[in-house]
């Protein structure tokens, strides 16, 4: 294995020892693990190194699930003596977490109780990350919020970090929702700037999901107020869905809606927004859809109706589409007179028109149109 140590320039232990680097402790246990005769207790002297050990780490973390407790209450000892580094090493993260679903009550609660003091530094580190959260899935509700209360003041710190976003998730998903009030507060105004965040927006869809609307009311209203910008946003575009399908105040989705048909050739027709009139048109009630649909196909004397512009554009073509598969009644005739009507157009057009004739074959085989004889 000497070959492949050099690449790692010294710092990955766990590639040394996959090599077959000769750590004799590591080699002498793959061998007596072969003869299937390796038990936890044999483990728990050198528990420390053998975690680092990637082979190490699954070897323990098997031997944890059918362990006896005189045999975890073993291990547990030597982890508890070395947990610091094992909760931030590549492999020995694994064991810690492990320990959390398998040990007992007591046991979870010491080594909680270990990670006090820690929490914002290992929320940010690529592996305590993952030990943080597992103690919240796994303690009771006291340890809970002790743990998270040392994030107050430093949330969008965390929300920000592509490891910590993941420990504030976990926070509203295993909290009751009174006790991330911190959380919530620290939206306050930076509603729309987090929206746009690639990890932000994820935390603020958990809120929406979590929360009842009352308790985010600031949050909502701050995306209500900047709904136009954030709809035209990769990221921002996510929460304006997740407000039009998970708000439960009165007012928010009409509102929305609303300001979606004003606005729908523009939106249609971007990259994002259309991500969010899609969803309008799926979540909507019948009313609302029929509604949606009928500022995209225009009024019957309409010379310039939506549609025509969005059935030869690159994002518009979708919702079209879409429209198409979804329309009912009197509606569906009317778009699909109309859409025929600019057959010859469509058919000499670019790719998009040719996405649009498809869509209308299947809505045809579907569903044929009264007696309206035309072929597409």
């Amino acid at each position: 294995g000497g070959a492949h140590r050099g690449r790692g320039g010294g710092k990955s232990r766990g590639s040394d020892m996959r090599q077959g680097s000769g750590n004799p402790l590591i080699e002498a246990l793959k061998s007596r693990d072969r003869a299937a005769n390796v038990e936890l207790s044999d483990l728990a002297a050198h528990i420390a190194e053998i975690a680092q050990d990637q082979y190490g780490s699954r070897l323990i973390q098997q031997k944890l699930e059918v362990a006896s407790e005189e045999e975890k209450a073993l291990a547990f000892k030597s982890v508890l003596a070395k947990m610091p580094q094992l909760t931030t090493d590549v492999f020995g993260n694994y064991v810690i977490q492990k320990f959390f679903e398998y040990g007992s009550a007591e046991q979870r609660r010491i080594l909680a109780e270990q990670l006090v003091g820690q929490v914002l530094k290992l929320s940010l580190h690529m592996y305590g990350c993952r030990v943080v959260q597992k103690a919240l899935d796994s303690v009771p509700i006291e340890q809970q919020v002790l743990l998270i209360g040392e994030l107050k003041g430093m949330v969008l710190k965390c929300i920000e970090d592509q490891h910590g976003n993941h420990v504030i998730q976990k926070c509203i998903e295993r909290l009751p929702t009174d006790r991330i009030g911190f959380i919530v507060e620290s939206f306050l105004g930076q509603t729309n700037r987090m929206a746009k965040h690639c990890y932000g927006c994820r935390v603020i869809q958990r809120l929406i999901e979590y929360c009842a609307s009352a308790q985010i009311s600031p949050l909502l209203d701050e995306t209500l107020r900047f709904c136009m910008e954030l709809a035209t946003d990769q990221y921002g575009n996510y929460v304006v869905q997740h407000v039009m399908e998970h708000s439960s105040r009165p007012g928010d989705r009409q509102m929305l809606m609303q300001i979606v048909r004003k606005n729908i050739l523009q939106l249609s027709c971007h990259k994002y927004a259309s991500n969010v009139i899609e969803k309008a048109l799926g979540c909507g009630t019948l009313e609302e859809r029929a509604l949606l649909i009928q500022a995209i196909v225009g009024e019957p004397g309409d010379q310039h109706p939506p549609l025509l512009t969005m059935m030869r554009d690159r994002f518009g073509n979708y919702i079209v589409q879409r429209v198409i598969a979804l329309a009912q009644g009197p509606q569906r005739e009317a778009l699909l007179w109309k859409l025929h009507e600019h057959m010859p157009a469509l058919k000499k057009s670019n790719t998009y028109g040719k996405h649009i004739i498809s869509a209308l074959e299947r809505a045809q085989a579907a569903q044929p149109v009264g007696n309206v004889g035309f072929r597409v």
